[in-house]
């Protein structure tokens, strides 16, 4: 499974930039539904295109590892 890292990204925005930033911040400055954003945060497993992924990574000014990881299902 492949996991966000989406509430960690947006802690360390918010510590580096010393203030709270809010989903909307982020849906207006990516350009990435607020609803989308919502679902990653929200629903363990949830599935996006690769063009969301490059938003964020340009959003957060981060690699795509620093969003995503690889989680071993255990079944």
């Amino acid at each position: 499974m492949i996991r966000f890292k989406l509430a960690e990204q947006i802690e360390k925005k918010q510590f580096k930039e010393s203030r709270r930033i809010t989903i909307q911040e982020v849906a207006e400055a990516s350009g990435v539904n607020r609803m989308t954003l919502s679902k990653i945060l929200n629903h363990r497993g949830y599935s996006t295109g690769t063009d969301i992924v490059d938003r964020l990574c340009t959003y957060f000014d981060c690699a795509v590892s620093d969003l995503l990881e690889h989680v071993a299902d255990r079944g």
